[in-house]
């Protein structure tokens, strides 16, 4: 591996369109080649459609543009009347004496107002988001996915569909049994002795016609429905009326008792009309047997379960946001209307009921609201048309909801054929009709609103967090029109709901989170739109917000030794011949910060970026080779300066590189580990369709750098005070050996030694400190630990003048008599520094020719030293170090000895120096194992607590 190769000396390549990164996360994405990837392959096996060209955001306007002729609804139509229909459905006129009779007068209403209150604050976070831009088709889903993003929004959006689909069969339930109440067996509309066959079957049958009914006018389109919702609201309302009124003309008496209601042995209960006595015996809950569930008792949970779907019909209009004029000023204004409507109604129907009906008549007769009226026809007419629209709202809602899930090709293949382009996706709505057939084979209504509730809850906890989200992450460019939205609503409808949900029905709540953290985890491995996404998602948002947060409150005046970590620039050319030393650069960081840098030859002409097509390459390449690290691309003039400016700038605040490694110049043949079939690292996703070929390596043909150039990026690295590592003989680190436990390799070792400066005090330096810490670093690091740790000094020649006696020890370690011999010194050190390793001592190391001495005296100069140095003596240094090696080491540390002291401005006898410091590494360190070099000016050791 070759220095040169921390640049490319080529103009930018074009890029494919078509090789974009699988996602945008540095470090989040699966590998290309493994598993999932082929996983997706096969979900994305059908072309999905393609966006149109241009650099706009797009969102569902991609899939299909406005046809000219649709007709479009306005705000009371589309959205007032269908969520007053949907929130009325099987509550107001068929399960309020449920309701009463069983939790009284004061829990009904306290519970409508719990109820009502977490609507009304996910309410105001529906108008928050419905007002901050265009809301297209999908309703809630689109706005939860375009703010939590792919993987939690389809998620949820799945949920929402199944919910909207699972109230579809409550409303058509509610629907059969005010047929059957009103037309079956002794029907309150056909007397005794007539009227349609009741039971279990029949029931179903009855259901089946009336899921067929909808299906056929979903299948007409839901504009249809949405005109005809005035016709239908209007009808209901007259309906609710005319029971509101029957309160205050009907005459007290006796009714009786249904023939559904199989559990009492009573035939007649009293209505008493308006009544003091009346009101007080409703006022407190007390709870009965529940006739149409085979005589199930009900509790605080089942009421309010069955209440809550009541108000779950508050999503109604933003289903429609497709076929609106103006969505984001529809679904606020007529939502909020209409949930003023129907609190003021539910309201009042409770008080007048609690106020006229005895308790029995409420727990045995859930449709009272007949017997009482002055024209039951009124009453039947209002549960049919009531309970029927509610069902079609929820089945064209599932069914958009549906759609837009394939829009985003969030399922990949399985839901495309649910993109229809004429309009009515017919597809999404027979789908959609075949899961409400299944869902109306349960019989008892009430135990489909507690599955129902829970599924709507858990969708108003998305909407409330995503809104929250939002708020909290400062996006600039939440901005919505909707004023009375903030956090605090937000957090306390998020709270509110995931409450209810765990105290009320704590084993549905279990299994709805299970199921959407299982879906979540899902998507996240599996979905195409995942992998790809095209919309923004706030967990980036969020991210940003508390990093920054956070790094502005990381103060680089506080940092202490004793929490020091490394904090690595890797400065490489081309990955594919440097593949496994990133690979161990990731293992070395030990949490910290890793930045590969990149260094392009070049400048800016006008013409834009020329790095910002290969960026995504870059990022592309983090995913693959499976490394936490960020990566910074440079644009210079000349490599030196390129180097300069990322060893410099690279990374924010605190938390900047504090360690330099480069690639060793030399002019070994580089592998191209990317193309070798045995490499690990081995993949196609950067040889281009048109035979480009990104991060080429270097070949005989390549500009080679000059020694000077090389050695002034080292010295300028040491200039501006930080520790400098120069790598060589990666290419043969076999990474798959080490984390399977290879039995050929066996230690890390360390040499603490400089070779042109031995010193019995060296191994007490920063400089070598610095070295054994980063090897204690390494073995530390998943996959190493079984790796043994191997410190060598040299005491050979300890009497010796040529070792010198100058000081250089590190200051933060405590005294240890320097008199006393160096292996029991450096055995106390370590214990002291809480290393475990072995400490070998290397009696046949060289000695230095006195002439050489000579200039090593700090008066002398000192670059006359690498001129004068006898190879021969690096020679026999390099044959110790090399034995050692091939007892099994996996990586070797040694000491950098210092570059040579260069003029400000570059002279043909600096090049002679750096040729010759050049040499002495070179032969140093020829043939051993992968080798590191390591010069460090940082105390980084820490024997105090």
């Amino acid at each position: 591996m070759s220095m040169e190769d921390i640049h490319l000396r080529t103009k930018p390549l074009a890029m494919a369109d078509t090789l974009d990164p699988l996602s945008p996360s540095l470090n989040d994405s699966p590998n290309s080649s493994g598993l999932m990837h082929k996983l997706r392959l096969r979900l994305t096996r059908t072309t999905p459609p393609r966006s149109p060209s241009g650099d706009g955001y797009v969102e569902f306007g991609e899939f299909r543009s406005e046809r000219p002729g649709v007709k479009k609804v306005g705000t009371f139509a589309g959205v007032f009347c269908p969520v007053v229909l949907s929130m009325f459905s099987a509550l107001v006129f068929i399960r309020m004496g449920y309701l009463v009779g069983n939790a009284g007068l004061l829990v009904t209403l306290g519970q409508f107002g719990l109820a009502y209150l977490i609507v009304g604050f996910t309410v105001m976070s529906i108008c928050a988001i419905s007002t901050n831009g265009a809301v297209e088709g999908g309703g809630v889903y689109f706005m939860i996915s375009r703010t939590l993003g792919p993987e939690f929004g389809g998620a949820i959006g799945t949920l929402f569909f199944l919910a909207n689909v699972v109230s579809s069969a409550l409303c058509i339930s509610a629907c059969t049994e005010a047929l059957v109440e009103n037309f079956g067996p002794n029907g309150y509309l056909v007397g005794a002795g007539g009227g349609l066959p009741n039971g279990y079957w029949y029931r179903f049958l009855y259901r089946s016609a009336l899921n067929a009914a909808g299906l056929g006018v979903s299948l007409a389109g839901a504009s249809l429905f949405a005109r005809t919702s005035l016709a239908i609201w209007v009808s209901t309302v007259v309906c609710l009326f005319s029971a509101l009124l029957s309160f205050f003309v009907t005459a007290p008496g006796q009714i009786e008792k249904p023939d559904t209601n199989t559990i009492v042995n009573a035939t007649n209960f009293t209505y008493s009309g308006l009544s003091a006595a009346t009101l007080r015996g409703n006022l407190y809950e007390r709870y009965a047997r529940d006739y149409s569930a085979a005589g199930e008792p009900a509790d605080f949970a089942a009421v309010f379960g069955v209440l809550f779907t009541g108000v779950t019909g508050v999503m109604a209009g933003a289903n429609m946001s497709g076929e609106l004029k103006s969505p984001s000023r529809s679904i606020p204004l007529g939502t909020l209307a209409a949930l003023l409507f129907t609190a003021l109604s539910y309201a009042a129907l409770t008080v007048l009921t609690a106020a006229t009906c005895s308790r029995e008549l409420l727990q045995n007769n859930y449709v009272y609201l007949l017997p009482i009226n002055v024209w039951p026809p009124f009453i039947a007419v209002g549960m049919l048309t009531a309970t029927f629209s509610a069902g079609l709202s929820n089945l064209i809602g599932a069914s958009r909801v549906l759609e837009a899930l394939a829009k985003d090709n969030i399922f990949g293949f399985l839901l495309r054929p649910m993109v229809s382009r004429s309009g009515n996706p017919v597809v999404a709505v027979i789908a959609s009709w075949l899961l409400v057939q299944i869902g109306i084979m349960a019989d008892s209504l009430n135990t489909i609103a507690q599955v129902n509730s829970v599924l709507f809850m858990t969708s108003y906890c998305a909407i409330n967090l995503a809104c929250l989200g939002l708020d909290l992450a400062s996006a600039p460019n939440f901005r919505p029109s909707f004023r009375q939205f903030s956090w605090a609503s937000s957090l306390a409808g998020l709270l509110g709901c995931a409450a209810l949900i765990f105290s009320l029905r704590p084993a549905y709540a279990c299994a709805v989170a299970l199921a959407c953290c299982s879906l979540v985890l899902a998507l996240h491995l599996l979905s195409p739109a995942a992998a790809d996404p095209k919309w923004g998602s706030l967990s980036q948002a969020l991210i940003f917000h508390q990093v920054r947060k956070y790094l502005l409150l990381l103060d680089p005046r506080r940092e202490h030794v004793k929490f020091w970590r490394p904090q690595m620039l890797l400065l490489i050319g081309s990955p594919r011949q440097t593949a496994p030393l990133i690979d161990f650069v990731n293992d070395q960081k030990k949490g910290g910060l890793f930045v590969i840098g990149h260094v392009r030859v070049g400048q800016l002409d006008g013409s834009g970026d020329p790095l910002a097509d290969e960026q995504k390459y870059w990022l592309k390449l983090i995913d693959h080779l499976k490394v936490k690290a960020f990566v910074e691309l440079c644009l210079s003039e000349d490599i030196r300066s390129g180097a300069a400016h990322l060893t410099r700038l690279s990374g924010l605040g605190a938390m900047k590189p504090d360690t330099v490694l480069l690639g060793f110049r030399d002019s070994a043949h580089p592998n191209d580990f990317f193309r070798d079939p045995a490499s690990p690292y081995k993949t196609q996703d950067f040889d281009l369709d048109n035979g480009q070929v990104m991060f080429p390596t270097r070949t005989a043909f390549s500009p080679r750098m000059s020694a000077s150039e090389y050695v002034r990026i080292v010295s300028d690295v040491l200039c501006v005070k930080k520790n400098v590592c120069l790598c060589r003989h990666f290419h043969n680190l076999n990474m798959a050996a080490v984390e399977r436990r290879s039995g050929s390799l066996k230690y890390i070792d360390v040499w603490l030694v400089e070779a042109l400066r031995p010193s019995r005090e060296e191994p007490f330096t920063v400089r070598a400190l610095f070295a054994l810490q980063l090897a204690a670093v390494v073995r530390s690091a998943r996959g190493w630990q079984h790796l043994a740790l191997r410190v060598h000094v040299v005491t050979a020649h300890e009497n010796n003048p040529s070792f010198g006696s100058e000081s250089m020890t590190e200051p933060g370690l405590p005294e240890m008599s320097p008199g006393r011999p160096v292996q029991e010194r450096l055995d106390e050190l370590l214990k002291l520094l809480r290393i475990s390793a072995y400490t070998h001592t290397v009696t046949d190391w060289p000695k230095l020719d006195d002439d050489v001495h000579r200039y090593l005296d700090p008066n002398s100069n000192e670059n006359s030293v690498y001129q004068r140095v006898p190879m021969s003596y690096l020679q026999r240094v390099n044959r110790i170090i090399k034995s050692r090696c091939e007892e099994g080491t996996a990586v070797t540390f040694v000491q950098l000895p210092q570059p040579p002291k260069l003029s400000p401005t570059p002279t043909e006898a600096d090049e002679v120096i750096c040729e010759q410091y050049m040499k002495v590494l070179d032969e140093f360190t020829k043939d051993l194992s992968p080798t590191i070099l390591v010069r460090g000016l940082k105390s980084v050791t820490s024997t105090s607590l």
